[in-house]
């Protein structure tokens, strides 16, 4: 059984960075960055514009597209302590600054 996302799973999942920028791959969600930089996608900077939220930029490569929307279908099958690791990582750069 395959799951419906949400509006705004939607929003998070359809990750556009402006056209100029189509080199990269972003995010807001905590989990789904998690889930990139467990792929081995490379995290490129946190984009703190907003100030209620940060945005994870990737690199976009072959595949990082698929790995988002399997982490959201709910289909994604990692090593759960290297995901955990990286939730912590993430946490740590957020907290850092």
């Amino acid at each position: 059984m395959t799951k419906k996302l949400s509006e705004k799973q939607k929003n998070i999942t359809s990750n556009k960075v402006s056209e100029e920028n189509n080199d990269r791959f972003a995010t807001y969600d905590l989990g789904c960055a998690a889930a990139l930089t467990t792929a081995d996608f490379e995290l490129l900077t946190l984009d703190r514009a907003n100030p209620r939220k940060v945005q994870f930029v990737f690199r976009r490569d072959a595949g990082i597209e698929k790995v988002a929307d399997d982490f959201w279908a709910d289909r994604l099958e990692q090593k759960s302590r290297s995901y955990w690791d990286n939730v912590k990582n993430l946490k740590n750069r957020l907290y850092s600054n």
